[in-house]
């Protein structure tokens, strides 16, 4: 066992954590922001509901694994370019506290490595296409719609009660929505990390076939539950406040919808963004009072951060690879 290979599984594992600390802003960003719960108790709530999520398959381990390249180029020196390739993004954009896809970084970082690795033979395409650009887009359109549409149907059924009354029963109605996310949230972010580890498991010899051992599968959702109590701080004022303001029923909205979303894309296999899925539905709450209530400028640098992420991760994780074969 080479230290290469111990080195790969411990970043991969890192990754899961960064991923739970950066991500547990979306996550909780819009019962903060709605004040049903202070920071403190949503993240616990949030932990636990990503710790949740472990009963919703493999699916999308499988997608990351067996999808984006070709298994024969994978080994311990492409892992570690690959996560520290997409890694050295998602800590930049930390920092300038933009929300960015893990899920994206982690597909682009696999696609530049695979190039400098194996070239264009390699990256599948096609799987790549079908089950990661088509749902890139279609995730934050359908994130809106579902959540325009359900704050149009509840103000319908609800426009004759008194907003007290409302208040109080949708911030109940939160706290389950919040956790739903959640849950939606570590059943798709987990498994990337398991699909990563698993696939070089089973290239190196310590699987007969590409299936997630259960101690992958629970060390990849307690780090990514771990990661989601220290939190993102740094992104939840940008989730929270800085698309749109949100009252209780329109947070209850946000969270059901991302919810649905992230949950079916979990469930097919396709590893969709948890950032593009609750920022499409924030904004699809925004736009059911009037569209100049979103906050547009920020919302085309959030979408910037997104065009960015796969190019530049790829770049990245190629520039890595191809420096650390130089030295093996």
């Amino acid at each position: 066992m080479s230290v290469i290979f111990i080195v790969a599984i411990c970043l991969a594992f890192f990754f899961a954590f960064w991923n739970g600390f950066t991500d547990a802003a979306y996550a909780i960003s819009t019962v903060v922001a709605t004040r049903v719960l202070t920071p403190a108790k949503a993240v616990i709530l949030s932990a636990v509901g990503n710790f949740s999520g472990l009963l919703f398959g493999t699916a999308v381990a499988e997608t990351i694994g067996k999808g984006i390249v070709d298994s024969s180029i994978v080994n311990s020196p492409f892992i570690l370019a690959v996560l520290i390739g997409g890694l050295t993004w998602d800590v930049s954009t930390w920092f300038l506290a933009l929300p960015i896809s893990e899920s994206h970084v982690l597909v682009g970082a696999l696609i530049g490595a695979g190039l400098v690795a194996g070239g264009v033979s390699v990256v599948k395409f096609s799987s790549i296409f079908d089950k990661v650009l088509i749902p890139m887009v279609s995730s934050p359109l359908i994130a809106f719609f579902v959540s325009f549409l359900l704050v149009s149907l509840i103000i319908r059924i609800f426009g004759r009660f008194t907003a007290q009354k409302s208040n109080k029963t949708f911030r109940v109605l939160q706290i389950f929505s919040s956790f739903s996310f959640s849950v939606s949230h570590g059943a798709n972010d987990a498994q990337k990390a398991m699909g990563i580890i698993t696939i070089l498991l089973f290239k190196q010899g310590y699987l007969s076939q590409f299936s997630v051992p259960l101690w992958v599968m629970f060390g990849s959702y307690f780090l990514l539950s771990l990661g989601t109590l220290f939190g993102g701080w740094r992104i939840v004022k940008t989730m929270a406040t800085g698309i749109t303001k949100l009252r209780p029923y329109q947070g209850f909205c946000a969270e059901a919808a991302g919810a649905l979303v992230i949950l079916g894309a979990a469930i097919v296999g396709f590893p969709v963004s948890t950032t593009h899925a609750i920022s499409g539905s924030i904004m699809g709450v925004g736009a059911t009072r009037r569209l100049s209530a979103v906050k547009w400028v920020n919302a085309r640098k959030i979408a910037w951060a997104w065009v960015l992420t796969m190019p530049v991760s790829a770049i990245a994780a190629g520039l890595v690879y191809f420096i650390i074969k130089q030295f093996l």
